[in-house]
């Protein structure tokens, strides 16, 4: 109950941020000087949620890395499906690379262009691996989403191949992070072991 009211409340405040950039964006009457703060106010204020949100990611995904044992990273559901390990290094590779990325800022060169760097990447996928990519991934999204200048999040830009809104890319990613913590939370069950939040 605690927990489907924390997730009420967040996609409450989501919902409050985004129409607050819908309003920001489209522009009410008045001179351009008049529409920069509010458009400005309104991405940093999802800014905020997105960083909120992806703090509380993290701590369920270290939380659940940490209670796997080092025997079980290399478990998968069936042939061709990422393992336990490799799942949390995907999570780690998307923090070095889409997480920055859906906000504007640059990519990490931990991991190198190009789909073989990347799935050589999630081969690392030891606990030690894990535990250090997850924090050390975090680390960067986190310091280079909040190193944007505000002026850089408003009205469209050149994301993923097509022109997108701030809004829709880091609700995009962070729909897709929350994917990967649900098919996490799966693998445990799977394995007898119960996330360590539940109750």
């Amino acid at each position: 109950m605690r927990q489907l009211a924390r997730s009420t409340r967040w996609l409450g405040q989501r919902c409050i941020a985004t129409l607050a950039v819908v309003v920001g964006l489209a522009g009410v009457s008045g001179t351009v000087g008049a529409q920069a703060a509010p458009d400005r106010d309104a991405a940093i204020l999802v800014r905020k949620e997105y960083l909120l949100d992806l703090d509380t990611l993290q701590s369920k995904f270290l939380a659940l890395a940490q209670a796997i044992p080092a025997d079980k990273y290399s478990w998968r559901p069936a042939p061709g499906v990422r393992s336990v390990g490799e799942v949390f290094m995907h999570v780690a590779s998307e923090y070095y690379v889409y997480t920055p990325m859906s906000f504007g800022a640059a990519r990490s060169p931990a991991i190198a262009k190009g789909q073989p760097a990347m799935d050589a990447f999630e081969k690392m996928s030891t606990k030690d691996d894990v535990l250090k990519h997850l924090k050390e991934g975090f680390a960067y999204a986190t310091t280079a989403v909040n190193g944007l200048d505000p002026s850089t999040l408003t009205g469209t830009k050149k994301l993923f191949g097509g022109d997108y809104t701030i809004v829709a890319t880091s609700d995009g990613m962070l729909a897709d992070m929350h994917e990967h913590l649900g098919q996490l939370i799966a693998y445990c069950r799977m394995n007898g072991i119960k996330p360590p939040w539940s109750k």
